[in-house]
Formats: structure tokens, sequence, C-alpha cells
């Protein structure tokens, strides 16, 4: 007799008679004879009584196809074995319809879902295929019940989940002095320690692109400047025993000498040592500019995830105060002012500038000019964007500035804006550690469900309760991730857990990863805030004081049931204000076929990046500024502030320390400013005139706007999908009154 069912998705349920007999009736009612009441109850009697006690679908279909071709209904048997088929095409056709765009490079949401990744080559082609077949093995095997309801009716949606099988995690701060230092061994070669400036950015490249195919996420640098700045001094000594051997002096006293910097300078009127030092400063600051511009390239051009993207990149840098530090990062910043190929601005890494009052933000600071050369290259190259260590939720008490390694207590970030620091299990820090998986929740959707409820407070706390279930839901979710992340064992990830996970060197490489991976984080986001006021109560934050204040409702009762999640479960959960690119469009887009066209809702093709005012909604810098900062302290697992600027930005750095004085006026974490880049895609020339559309170095007409798309910078708009393109043409300019500043010749660089 039947008493369980094992289904094609894996799960096992109780054995239900009544489905049989539905689905015999309906082959009937095909039929010209009809219905049989009395053959559809004697053959579901018999298959039920005589079948074992657990069977697959399958094995019952094919028991009930054999018991229609035994009687006398031949007719109906036909027809259910026809029926069978069709719903067998019907599973195979999607995935075909998939593969036959992706093989025909159409441009859709499919193809075009990460703007970082070309999926028209080969190996993009391949991903792509292996990406749309795993996600409905995931749905089917991977995820609970509930889980794969709330995706499947549009409440959450899970980032990364072609990569869920792999047990890999999302991101990673390196410890590159761990790598610089030793070196390291992954697959079937090593890397010797670092020796002198070009091995160290060398390595550095390697060690990004080594975790790249090992993780489904991003890969950073915490501390750039002081992780390079050993190997300039190195290298100087290098210079120095050359001009021992050329001069046939000893200049050995020369080694450590204490250098307030390493500029270049003409050897006219030197003579002696003096002659010899400032040359081998001079060649060091040579051999440091190419040793950056070598690493920008090769972060532009070397390929990870089997040869189809460019590694997802980011540097941190800017609180090294020593003659070494500065070297790297004015020397780093200068190649990025210059330019990579053709002079076009280099898309990876993404930069930032960590800001620290007493460092490198106010006159006074040591670093106050290499803050001011930073705002240069932003006004023209996008990056560095800006990271806020005075912000009180950044701060360490830790953090002290006569420590050599006090980097380790500054935050960083990385990608769009993954922020890792607040540690439960371990240090705070930022060196290490970094997300492991991280689910969005469509407020959208729960508020559209509350908008018939007339009484507005009713209708709010209806809301309220309804993100209170979906929060536990994304919860639960991300911990069964973790319970199956942890699984994995050490030699999974040869790099990641041998020299840079934090903990991660005292694994065997038969050890489960268990014991490491809680110092990393499990993210919460959502996206669509000013649309879901705009359902609850018809306007969004940029626009009603009331919106402002329920919105900081929502996103405080969201921290604080991230806050409980983290006792209940045992993790590092934190709220991300989630950069939607491929995610902005399909929630709307399932949102409206359900409920329609609403006003200010789901009428455009995208919801609005995370906390942020719509793009569409003309104000100042200022007020944007005003509405979107109390947002990011409660947003800790990422949050950016963009400011949208006008015309040529070039010769206006004064606008870039615009913003990030009000960053530091209103307590924001991390910004930066868009404005007008064209490019040619032929030649790559560059410049910010609003209507150009022949290039005036080689005469194409082939012209793109280099834009940002959430957090990084994509070379073409032609590899965006329809939700991402429909918010890039709606965006509108924040402009505040003030002199801007050409604070910068051209030729002070």
């Amino acid at each position: 007799m039947i008493q369980t069912v094992v289904k094609r998705d894996g799960r096992t349920v109780g054995f239900n008679e009544q489905k049989i007999m539905a689905a015999i009736r309906k082959a009937m009612m095909h039929t010209d004879k009809g219905e049989d009441e009395q053959l559809i109850q004697r053959i579901t009697d018999h298959i039920s009584y005589h079948g074992n006690t657990q069977m697959t679908v399958e094995e019952i279909q094919d028991l009930v196809e054999l018991e229609l071709m035994k009687s006398s209904r031949k007719d109906v048997a036909q027809r259910y074995i026809a029926y069978r088929n069709q719903r067998s095409i019907a599973r195979k056709a999607k995935t075909r319809d998939v593969f036959l765009e992706i093989i025909n490079i159409k441009n859709n949401d499919v193809t075009r879902e990460n703007a970082n990744m070309n999926a028209d080559t080969p190996a993009g082609m391949m991903m792509k295929f292996a990406s749309e077949s795993t996600k409905p093995f995931v749905d089917d095997y991977l995820l609970s019940e509930e889980s794969r309801d709330a995706v499947l009716h549009n409440y959450i949606h899970i980032h990364d989940k072609d990569y869920y099988p792999t047990k890999s995690l999302t991101c990673v701060q390196h410890p590159l002095d761990n790598v610089l230092m030793h070196g390291f061994a992954a697959g079937h070669g090593s890397s010797r320690p670092a020796k002198r400036i070009e091995t160290a950015s060398m390595l550095a490249c390697i060690s990004m692109e080594t975790a790249q195919n090992e993780m489904h996420g991003g890969q950073a640098i915490p501390a750039f400047d002081f992780y390079l700045a050993p190997f300039v001094r190195s290298s100087f000594k290098e210079e120095v025993r050359n001009m021992e051997q050329v001069m046939g002096e000893d200049y050995s006293h020369l080694y450590d000498i204490q250098l307030d910097d390493f500029l270049t300078k003409p050897l006219d009127g030197l003579k002696g040592e003096q002659r010899a030092l400032q040359h081998a400063i001079n060649r060091t600051v040579a051999r440091v500019h190419q040793a950056m511009e070598a690493f920008i390239h090769n972060m532009n051009t070397i390929h990870s995830r089997g040869g189809n993207q460019v590694v997802f990149s980011s540097i941190n840098y800017g609180t090294d105060t020593s003659a070494e530090g500065r070297c790297i990062m004015r020397e780093l910043l200068k190649s990025t002012f210059e330019g990579v190929g053709n002079g076009e601005t280099a898309i990876f890494p993404i930069q930032i500038w960590k800001k620290k009052r007493g460092v490198n933000y106010l006159p006074e600071d040591r670093n106050y000019d290499l803050y001011q050369l930073a705002c240069k290259v932003t006004s023209r190259r996008f990056f560095p964007n800006f990271l806020n260590l005075d912000a009180t939720y950044n701060q360490s008490e830790e953090w002290r500035a006569d420590d050599p390694h006090r980097y380790y207590h500054e935050v960083a970030t990385m990608g769009c804006r993954t922020r890792v620091f607040e540690n439960r299990f371990g240090p705070k820090t930022s060196i290490g550690r970094g997300n492991l998986s991280f689910t969005t929740v469509n407020i959208v959707r729960l508020a559209i469900e509350c908008m018939n409820i007339e009484n507005q407070q009713e209708r709010i706390q209806m809301f309220f309760a309804k993100l209170d279930h979906v929060l536990e839901v994304a919860a639960r979710q991300l911990n069964d991730r973790f319970n199956f992340q942890k699984t994995a064992f050490a030699k999974q990830f040869p790099l990641l857990m041998r020299s840079l996970w934090i903990g991660a060197d005292k694994l065997q490489p038969n050890d489960h990863i268990e014991s490491v991976i809680n110092q990393g984080t499990l993210g919460i986001g959502f996206i669509g805030l000013a649309e879901c006021l705009v359902a609850l109560i018809g306007k969004h934050h940029g626009e009603s004081e009331e919106a402002q204040e329920l919105g900081l409702k929502i996103i405080t009762y969201m921290r604080d049931r991230v806050n409980e999640f983290s006792q209940q479960f045992h993790h590092n959960y934190s709220v991300l204000a989630t950069p939607a690119e491929g995610l902005s469009g399909k929630f709307t887009k399932k949102d409206r076929q359900e409920f329609g066209s609403i006003p200010g809702v789901t009428d455009r093709d995208y919801y609005t990046n995370s906390n942020h005012v719509p793009v569409y909604y003309k104000c100042s810098a200022r007020h944007k500024a005003e509405v979107e900062a109390p947002y990011h302290e409660l947003t800790r697992g990422g949050h950016i502030f963009y400011v949208e600027i006008d015309g040529d930005a070039t010769h206006n750095p004064q606008v870039i320390m615009n913003i990030v004085d009000m960053m530091d006026q209103y307590n924001m974490g991390y910004g930066s400013v868009n404005h007008n880049r064209n490019r040619c895609m032929d030649c790559g020339y560059e410049n910010a005139d609003p209507n150009l559309t022949v290039c005036p170095k080689c005469g194409s007409r082939n012209i793109d706007r280099l834009q940002r798309i959430t957090g990084y910078l994509v070379g073409t708009t032609d590899r965006w999908n329809a939700g991402k393109l429909a918010e890039l043409n709606d965006r509108v300019t924040h402009v505040d009154g003030g002199n801007q500043l050409n604070l910068f010749p051209e030729d002070q660089l």
C-alpha cells in the first residue's frame, strides 16, 4: 500500500489518492465518451493497495498508464500519455528558451544580469548555461519549502543562487601582507615572497585573481598603501646599492635613512652622496609608478572565472603617512589620472579613499595634499570613492595614530558597497573577513499587498506584520545556506582557506570550514524603499517628512530584527542597502504582472536602489544627503551615497571635496560622484561633452557614455539590463550653489 511519494524535486510527501483520480478524470474529459467514475475509483484503489510503500511520481504515473491500457478505455490511456508528454515538454521548454536566447546572444535580462560579465563570449555563454541550469536545481533540492515559496511569489531574492551548490562565500578583504611576506600556493604552483615593488604589485593582482575563482563575489585589499609600502623601501635600497656600484662608494648608511617623502627632483647642482641619494629616489619613484601602472592594467585585463570576467576588485587606501605609503598612493593616483591603453578610464579596481581627520582631511593633516589629488582624480576618472572613517559607526576604540598597524582597526569596503566590520565572534576588523551570502526582501510587494486597507494606521501595522514574517523567512534561509556552506572542506578553497580568511591558517586540507566562516556576515537586504513608502502613504521620503519618518522606522525595524537573528542563530547578521542591478527590474516586472501599473510604485521598469531618493526626483545634493544619511548607520552590511553632477567635472575638484564635506557633516559612511564621461569605443578617446556624437580623434560615431551602474563602472551600456537602462535614462543631476574652483592646473600632475 502506498504511504509516501517522492516528488520530482526530491521532497517526500504523504500519498494523496485524489491526485490520481484528478489526473484520470482530466484525461477522460478530453475524450468523446466522457467520465467513468467507477473506472476511476477501481484504478485508483488498485494502484493505492498494490503499490509499494514509497513510490516516485513517475512510478505512479507508469502504473496509471498500465491500468488504463488494460481497461476498455484505450482512448483515455492515449489522452493520459499525451498529457504526460506535454507536461514533460513544458518543464523543459523554459530551459530550452533560455538556452536559445544565450546561443543567439539576445540582449535581455538573462544575458545582461551582470554588466561586468560578457555573456556573448564562449566562456560567458558557458557560464550562463551553467548558471541557468543550476538555479532550478537549487530550487528543487537545496531550498526549504518556505524559501522556495518566498522566491516563487517574489518576496525574496537569493543572490548568487547559481553558486549555491559550490558552497562558496561571497567576498573577502585580503590580508595582502600575509601573501607578500610569505608567498602562497594555489593550484599546481606556488609564489615566493615579494622582494621588490614590481613583484608585490603582481602578487596583489594574482591574489585577487586566484581568490575570484574560489568565490562568487568581489575581492578587496583593505590597506593597499600599508601593504605595499615596505617594498618601496626595499626597492629604494636596491637603487642605493646600484649607485654604490656606479660610484664606487659605500652608501649603506642611506639604506634606512628617514625620508619625509619620495619626490622626483632634478639632479642639477647635486654632487656626491646627495646626488646618489636623489638619483636613487628618482629611480624608486619611477619604478613605483610603473608598478602602479602595471597593477591597474592587469586588473583590467587579467580574466578569472573561465576567462570571461575581469576580477571584481577593490582597493582601500589613504591613511599611511609614511614616505613609502605616500609614494604608493601618489603614483597610484597619477597612473589612474593618466588612464590605461589609449587613455581610457580604468574600470577596475574600484578605488576607495579612506578619509580620516588628523590624517588626510584637514589642511594641516599629513596626507591632505594626497586627498586633494584624490579629488582631482575622481573629478576625471570617477574613482576613488570615499569611505568616511570619522563616521561614528566606522570608528574603533583600538585605533591609535601612532600604531604602525592601525589599518587593522580601520573599516574597509568593497565592490558596490559591501561593508564588514562588527564581529560577534572575533576581532572588530575588516581584514580577512567578508560576506558569506545575502538575500534581499521585496518590501515594495509587501506594501502593495496592504494598499487596499483604507485606514492608514492599520495599513502600516499590516505591512510590519508581513515584513516581520518575510524577515524571518530570509533569516532562516540564510542560516540554511550557512549550514550548507560550512560542510565544505578547506581544500576546496586553496588560497582563501589557507592564506586569506581569518583563522584559516589553523585548518588542515580535509577539515570542514565551519570553525572559521562564522567570522563572516549574512546580509538581509532591501530595495525600493521609495516605492514602498508611496504604496503605504502616497509619497516617498525625498518629498515628505512623514514618509522619511516611516522609512527610518522600517529600516530601524529591520536593523533590530537582524540583531535578534544574530542572537537566535549565532551569526553576524546585518542589514544591506542592496545594490540592485539585475534585481531592480526582476522584482518590478513580476509585481506589475500581478498588480498592474501603480503610479509611483510599479509604473517604471525598476525599483529604486535601496534607500536612495528616486533617481528621477529633482533635488539638491544637500537635500539628498539629509534624507539618505540616517540610513547609513542602520545598514551596516553596506551602503553608498551618490551625487549626480552635470558637465565636465575634470576642472572642478572642489565639487568632489564639497561632497566629502557633506559626508562628514551628515555622518555618512561611503559615497561618490557621477558625472559625464564619453568614450569612443573604437579608439578609447574620452571627454565630457554631453553632445558628443563624433570622436574628434578617429572620426568614429561609436560613442558610449561611461557610467556607474551601482557602485562600479561599466565600459559600455550595451551590457546593461532593461531595468538599469531605464533607471539611467531617468537620472537627474543634483546641484548646489557655490563656487567650483579649479584647484589643480594640468601641469601639476
